[in-house]
């Protein structure tokens, strides 16, 4: 109970800009989350596809499995076709992950931009009184939340950011042994 007090009292003391600040940084962490476990699940279930056709191939098959990407667009046995695949599955696994960037790098400022207003809101109202700091440093911790609400987004998103990257590569790797495979056996 404590801490919905302290929570709504915070609120009934903030500035409406710091207030939609935080509902922004809610929003962006509720969406990084989405995009990373969703786009995770599917990249795990992808490459262990990618894995299981690759050992097809390594034992002696002739193409790949019916789950691999590459058989639906490496049909010609050709380099062209094994690079087009190669871009494809690149440009799908990597989705999602301009957004993670985008929330790593902007939201700290957002939260930076929150602060900035709590303070000087703070400010415009000990403005006309003694200020001493014992008045002042509540002021400013309270202000300072914003921030780290910005910084503990984008610690998320630039983690996702880089673990969904690793296994997009992964996953290219994958198709890459596999295409290098398949070319080497047509030869």
């Amino acid at each position: 109970m404590r801490f919905l007090d302290t929570f709504l009292d915070y609120i009934d003391k903030s500035s409406p800009i710091t207030i939609a600040v935080l509902l922004l940084l809610s929003l962006y962490f509720i969406v990084i989350n989405w995009i990373f476990f969703y786009r995770y699940i599917l990249l795990k279930s992808w490459i262990k596809k990618e894995d299981l056709s690759l050992h097809s191939i390594m034992m002696g098959a002739k193409k790949p499995s019916p789950d691999s990407i590459l058989l639906k667009c490496f049909s010609e046995n050709s380099k062209e076709s094994a690079e087009f695949c190669k871009f494809a599955a690149t440009k799908e696994a990597t989705k999602g992950l301009t957004f993670l960037s985008i929330a790593a790098s902007t939201s700290p400022f957002i939260g930076l931009f929150g602060t900035v207003i709590s303070i000087l809101q703070a400010f415009s109202m000990l403005g006309g009184s003694k200020a001493s700091v014992g008045v002042i440093a509540p002021a400013i911790g309270e202000a300072l939340i914003a921030t780290a609400a910005g910084i503990f987004v984008a610690t998320f998103a630039y983690t996702y950011h880089l673990f969904l990257k690793r296994k997009g590569f992964e996953l290219v790797s994958y198709i890459q042994m596999q295409t290098d495979l398949l070319l080497s056996k047509k030869e």
